[in-house]
């Protein structure tokens, strides 16, 4: 597969999302990190990698014990009473809301990116959490030895919330039209919180039309899920619309061969021809 970001990009993000390297081994910080390198592609990784671990000593040092109620109370001091992190309320869709080192630098996020600093921060605390990609909106969740668990809202100061209050969350996202399933509240794998970063990034740079942007984030994403045929497909289309027409040849031809079956495949096997009939008569 052939892709249009960096070559060094490319080469860095691709050995931290390997298959051979097991989900929980995956570095969560680098490789979001790394992705802000499609904005920022001089980003000292280590720099601010070092600055999680520096959260996480001042968290070592406030915390009297690991018990959940503990852990939460010093988590919460630290990252958003001392460090201020917040939810960016008022410009929700800002990219930079996308970036690890923006986030950190300017204290403002999303859900997700503010879950991760907290995930991250608390793994190194020795408080485990999991990620939970509710629809619309992301949390944490912890389990404790008895069976208890918690829920995490970072994008809330850390408020725990219960499953009767994800409804809610849901009711104000969805205006009351979907209705909460005990899947939602399951933990997703390391890959897919990755794999919801860059989908949420690509998602701001489409509502602007900004294509350019957009299609580092779409390599990236095939560098997660190779095997998504409906991403290879986008990738196909971003590349078209910045008249990459043989790369999005190439594309289309893999969309079809990973599902050959599609509802669309008649009108993508048409697309293709049309690309190569083009470039044909340009050589």
């Amino acid at each position: 597969m052939s892709y249009t970001s960096p070559t060094e990009l490319i080469e860095a993000f691709a050995p931290c999302v390997s298959s051979e390297i097991e989900d929980e081994q995956i570095d969560l910080v680098r490789a979001a990190l790394l992705i802000a390198r499609t904005e920022y592609p001089a980003l000292d990784i280590e720099a601010y990698a070092a600055r999680v671990d520096q959260l996480a000593y001042r968290a070592a040092e406030r915390t009297p014990g690991l018990d959940a109620g503990s852990a939460i109370a010093t988590l919460n001091h630290v990252l958003f009473g001392e460090i201020g992190l917040r939810g960016n309320r008022d410009d929700y869709y800002d990219p930079r809301n996308s970036f690890l080192n923006d986030v950190l630098d300017r204290g403002l996020g999303i859900p997700i990116t503010l879950s991760l600093v907290y995930m991250e921060v608390a793994r190194r605390i020795g408080f485990p959490l999991a990620g939970i990609g509710l629809p619309g909106h992301f949390l944490l969740k912890h389990y404790a030895g008895d069976g208890q668990e918690t829920l995490i809202d970072c994008f809330n100061h850390g408020e725990i919330v219960s499953p009767q209050e994800c409804q809610t969350r849901l009711d104000e996202i969805y205006s009351g039209e979907m209705e909460m399933r005990p899947e939602f509240l399951h933990p997703i794998s390391r890959r897919q919180i990755l794999a919801r970063m860059l989908n949420n990034l690509k998602a701001v740079y489409l509502s602007t039309r900004n294509f350019r942007k957009a299609l580092p984030i779409s390599d990236l994403i095939l560098l997660l899920q190779p095997q998504s045929a409906e991403e290879v497909k986008q990738r196909a289309l971003l590349r078209y619309s910045m008249n990459l027409h043989r790369l999005a040849g190439e594309d289309l031809e893999e969309y079809l061969h990973l599902s050959p079956q599609a509802p669309d495949a008649v009108e993508i096997r048409k697309m293709a021809v049309s690309i190569r009939c083009m470039r044909a008569l340009m050589n």
